[in-house]
């Protein structure tokens, strides 16, 4: 069963791709690959690859995996493309039969929720996020350029598209920024605390409405906005947050905060900035340590590329990273979905399940099928 061919991701995608309503850029070419490693080397080795004086582009770009000890992947491009353009309102026919695997299973997936509550009620850690993942294939042949289409869909989201080692492909639509630099400018926009947004006006107004004064999301929240806050801080002569607020995608509500600060050293390089925030309580829990130890055991399988960050690194130490969320990695044997939810104290297991679901519909639409393999309604 397959469900994009080989040729179809070499010939469909562009090489790096990040379009949203901060950025448009396409790349071309991959010129040269930079050495791979873990994210507290990334600085340096950056700083190195630019020192050596490389022709062509003074830029990175590529993907950093969620555990902060594995390899990264970031190459020079060879040339500037172009930003393909969006599918508005478009929903391609699912290739029937799709088969669907639950990676865990659903109940495999509520009871992880529930044991970790337990252990947050131990003193563990405070927030944990866990993910679970689909798994699709089919007996035809899907072009991958069609579903970065209908992903731009969604005005509102960052599309990404990013290679990976082994002829795969990362792509998704983030509604997460998680790092820019500019300058001596950084910024940063925590999201965390979800609801799933509806097609009548009055009750979308509701959704959001309920969950900024939901006390679960906006501790789950807070967490993760503290986090940034005090990360940052120590490399910012000034730092300030904005009130938080809902902030939309086409399909879901979250808790934003938009965080600015001028760094204290204008020489401080983006890579370095990136290694300090990266996992953050968005993706990973609080504290940083306990729950990065915790989640190979309660999720079950290696998260790679998705949670991590795209993005790029520039020689004058700017950069912008995105968080890989609601992605699919994709390769000549089908596709990875994922998305997760978090969980603190009081965290109900049907309810981050529930929330899993909403949040799997970005890129479930853009294939045009349901969780389990059917064509989507059109109410979804």
């Amino acid at each position: 069963m397959t469900l994009l061919s080989a040729q179809s991701l070499a010939a469909r995608l562009p090489d790096f791709l990040i379009a949203g309503p901060g950025h448009a850029l396409a790349w071309e070419g991959v010129r040269r690959r930079l050495a791979a490693g873990p994210l507290a080397s990334l600085a340096a080795r950056a700083a190195d690859f630019f020192a050596a004086g490389h022709d062509g582009p003074q830029r990175l770009v590529g993907a950093v995996p969620f555990d902060p000890q594995a390899a990264d992947a970031l190459f020079q491009p060879a040339r500037e493309g172009t930003v393909p353009a969006g599918a508005p309102g478009a929903r391609g026919p699912a290739l029937l039969p799709v088969q669907v695997r639950h990676e865990p299973p659903a109940a495999a997936f509520r009871a992880a929720v529930a044991r970790a509550t337990e252990r947050i009620g131990a003193g563990e850690f405070d927030k944990i996020v866990l993910s679970r993942s689909l798994h699709l294939a089919a007996s035809g042949d899907e072009e991958a350029g069609n579903l970065l289409a209908r992903l731009r869909a969604d005005t509102l989201a960052t599309v990404f598209s990013v290679p990976l080692p082994g002829g795969r492909h990362l792509i998704g639509a983030t509604p997460e920024l998680l790092l820019e630099r500019r300058g001596a400018q950084v910024f940063s926009h925590p999201l965390a605390g979800s609801a799933r947004r509806s097609a009548d006006p009055r009750a979308d107004r509701a959704a959001a409405a309920a969950l900024l004064g939901s006390d679960k999301d906006r501790r789950e929240h807070g967490m993760a906005a503290e986090m940034v806050l005090d990360t940052l801080a120590p490399f910012c002569r000034r730092i300030a947050a904005e009130e938080t607020r809902p902030v939309p995608t086409a399909r879901m509500w979250h808790l934003g905060t938009r965080i600015a600060g001028e760094l204290r050293d204008p020489d401080t390089p983006c890579a370095a900035l990136l290694a300090a925030l990266h996992p953050t309580p968005a993706v990973c829990g609080l504290p940083r340590a306990p729950a990065l130890a915790a989640l190979p055991g309660l999720e079950g399988y290696d998260r790679g590329f998705y949670a991590g960050a795209v993005g790029w690194l520039e020689a004058s130490g700017d950069g912008c990273w995105y968080l890989a969320l609601r992605c699919a990695e994709l390769s000549a044997t089908g596709a990875r979905l994922y998305a997760g939810a978090g969980v603190v104290a009081g965290s109900d297991p049907a309810a981050e399940e529930a929330e899993t679901s909403a949040k799997f519909l970005a890129m479930l639409a853009a294939f045009g099928i349901d969780e389990s393999g059917n064509p989507m309604s059109p109410e979804e």
